[in-house]
C-alpha cells in the first residue's frame, strides 16, 4: 500500500509488566486463577504488588508488545495508548520510544496513575496476569489523530482495551476513519473474559470492520459457543476475511478466501514465560504483511517472533528479530 508514514499504528493499553516467577501453589493460595488475565483494583494491585517476589519491571501492554516487536524487525510502527504523568508512565513512554515506536498520546496530570500489569511466571512457564488499568482506561477519542490513522498501513487494536467504555469509542472512531481512508484493520481477541464480554461487538467487528482477526484456539471457541475447534472455524472462516487461530505448540492456522493454510509452531529449546506470546505472534504476522508477503509467510513470521519470546522472561524481543525472520522467509 503506498503512501503510508506508518506500517502499522496500534491502539492499546500503555501498560508497565512486573515479572515474577512463584510456584502453582502461590496463584492457589491467593485464589489467583491460573493462566489467565484478570482485572483489579488499586488497592487489590498495591496488595499483590507487596506479596509477590522480586519482580523484573519492563513496559508491556499487549498492542504495545506488538509494535515494539515490529520496530525489531526493522518496520515502522506507532502507538496510541494513556499513562500518567507519573514514574512508571516515564518509563513507558522512554521504553516505548527507544523501541523505535513512534509515541505522541500526551501524559494525564490528573486522575489514575499509569496502569501496571502483575504477572507471575510458573515453573511451567505460564503466565498468571493480573491488571490495574489505572491510565489506560482515561484514552478517548480525542486522542486518535485522524492524520495518522490514514497515514498508517495498518490499524491494530487490542481487544483488552474494548471493555472500559471511553477507549472503546477511540477505537470506533479509529476504525471508521481507517476504513474510509481504505486501510485494512487488524484486531485481536485478547482473552476468553474479552470474548465472553463483548462476543456481540467482536462479532459485529467480524461483519465487516476488521480485516485481520486474531485469537487463540480458547478465545475462538469462546468467540462461537463450542468445545469443538473445527465448528469453531468453520465459522470463523464464515465471517472474516483474514483469521489467524494460534495454536501454542500446534503452530497456527490462517484462514482466508476459502482457504486454511496449517503452519507449524517454530522450534524452540525451552520455553521459559509464555508472556507476550501471542502478541509477537501479531507483530511478525503484520510485519510481514505490512511488506507485502503471502499469508503463509505472515504466519511464518510470527512464529519466528513468538518463538524468540517464549525463550526468555519478558515480553520484549532479546534476540535479532530482524535477522531471525530474514533466516526463516528468505
Amino acid at each position: 500500500m503506498t503512501n503510508s508514514t506508518y506500517d502499522v499504528l496500534a491502539v492499546g493499553n500503555a501498560l508497565v509488566d512486573v515479572i515474577t516467577t512463584a510456584e502453582a501453589s502461590f496463584l492457589e493460595s491467593h485464589a489467583i486463577p491460573k493462566g489467565t488475565m484478570r482485572l483489579i483494583a488499586a488497592d487489590e494491585a498495591e496488595r499483590l504488588y507487596g506479596i509477590m517476589g522480586a519482580g523484573k519491571e519492563v513496559s508491556g501492554g499487549s498492542a504495545a508488545n506488538t509494535v515494539a516487536g515490529i520496530a525489531a524487525m526493522g518496520g515502522r510502527p506507532a502507538f496510541v495508548g494513556r499513562v500518567a504523568a507519573d514514574q512508571l508512565g516515564e518509563v513507558f513512554a522512554h521504553d516505548i520510544r527507544a523501541a523505535g515506536v513512534a509515541f505522541s498520546t500526551p501524559a494525564m496530570v490528573d486522575g489514575p496513575p499509569t496502569g501496571r500489569c502483575l504477572i507471575v511466571v510458573t515453573p511451567d512457564g505460564d503466565r498468571t496476569m493480573s491488571t490495574y488499568l489505572g491510565a489506560c482506561q482515561e484514552l478517548s477519542e480525542a486522542d486518535i489523530d485522524p492524520e495518522v490513522v490514514r497515514a498508517s498501513q495498518i490499524l491494530y487494536l487490542e481487544g483488552y482495551l474494548w471493555d472500559p467504555i471511553v477507549p472503546r469509542a477511540a477505537m470506533r472512531k479509529a476504525i471508521e476513519i481507517a476504513r474510509a481512508a481504505g486501510r485494512k484493520v487488524a484486531f485481536t481477541l485478547s482473552d476468553v473474559f474479552c470474548v465472553e464480554g463483548h462476543r456481540d461487538d467482536f462479532l459485529g467487528l467480524l461483519g465487516g470492520h476488521v480485516d485481520v482477526m486474531f485469537g487463540n484456539e480458547n478465545e475462538v471457541r469462546a468467540l462461537y459457543r463450542t468445545d469443538d475447534l473445527d465448528t469453531a472455524m468453520s465459522e470463523l472462516a464464515r465471517h472474516a476475511t483474514i483469521a489467524v487461530v494460534t495454536r501454542s505448540d500446534k503452530g497456527a492456522v490462517v484462514i482466508a478466501g476459502g482457504e486454511r493454510h496449517a503452519v507449524p509452531a517454530e522450534p524452540v529449546a525451552r520455553v521459559v514465560d509464555t508472556t507476550g506470546a501471542g502478541d509477537l505472534f501479531a507483530a511478525g504476522f503484520l510485519s510481514a504483511l505490512a511488506a507485502g508477503r503471502a499469508l503463509p509467510d505472515c504466519a511464518r513470521a510470527g512464529g519466528v517472533a513468538s518463538a524468540e519470546i517464549i525463550s526468555h522472561y519478558g515480553a520484549r524481543s532479546e534476540g535479532d528479530l530482524k535477522a531471525l525472520v530474514a533466516a526463516r522467509l528468505g
